[in-house]
């Protein structure tokens, strides 16, 4: 235990030097004897912790990737975090989706047992013609990427209400409108009524998006107007986080 401790003070150490440091310089600062630290240092090294340039140390790969990996859960408990915080304050599960190389990813839902997430009996990365998320990202898209994806995800009917062929739902996502919420009533899942919202971080295509049972349908767009002004408030600091 004592040796990990002494390395990782020497790891924060060399941490706060942007431009490198001396083992000597590290041993004084961190308060051990010389041939401890180069022993600790020269251990760094080998492991990939540290990297060692012209007698000076600095944080190697394996440090930045756990400094990443630190750095992207943090981004992404705040999204987790918020999303309850709606989740509750609006009484609906939340859903956050992004257009990535081409798919339709879920990254993250947020739901209670009295207010349970939509079921994905069908891959939503298929069926995104079909539910309000993927309607969502891809009117956010060109003409181009939009047909691609079509190409690659034919248009098949979900349930009865889906829309029935590619050139309708091209058609239906040129008439919506850029910021207005897009809704889908029991075309993906019978019983269900569901609601997306635009975000555009960058160029990624994004959405945050709720669902509600059928006989709930009066709640919806209330609740995504709703869910969109919170976003809003909170777009500026959720930026980065959102993009993981």
């Amino acid at each position: 235990m004592g040796s990990v401790q002494r390395a990782m003070r020497l790891l924060e150490c060399v941490a706060e030097h942007e431009y490198g440091a001396p083992a000597k310089q590290l041993a004084r600062e961190t308060r051990l004897a010389l041939p401890t630290a180069y022993h600790l240092l020269r251990t760094l090294v080998h492991e990939g912790y540290l990297r060692r340039e012209k007698g000076l140390f600095f944080l190697g790969e394996a440090a930045e990737r756990l400094s990443g990996s630190g750095a992207e859960q943090k981004r992404r408990s705040t999204v987790v975090d918020t999303m309850a915080r709606w989740r509750d304050a609006i009484g609906v599960p939340v859903y956050y989706a992004i257009y990535r190389d081409g798919e339709i990813e879920v990254m993250c839902v947020s739901d209670t047992p009295g207010n349970p997430a939509v079921e994905e009996w069908a891959d939503f990365r298929e069926t995104g013609h079909a539910h309000a998320i993927g309607q969502c990202l891809l009117s956010q898209l060109d003409d181009d990427a939009r047909s691609d994806h079509l190409d690659r995800y034919p248009v098949q009917p979900v349930t009865p209400y889906t829309v029935r062929d590619g050139h309708s739902v091209l058609k239906r996502l040129e008439r919506m409108r850029r910021m207005a919420p897009v809704t889908e009533r029991q075309e993906y899942a019978l019983g269900t009524v569901c609601a997306a919202i635009p975000i555009t971080v960058g160029t990624t295509a994004a959405t945050m998006a709720i669902s509600l049972p059928l006989h709930q349908a009066d709640r919806l767009l209330p609740a995504a107007q709703r869910l969109q002004n919170e976003v809003g408030r909170r777009l500026g600091s959720l930026a980065l986080s959102i993009s993981i």
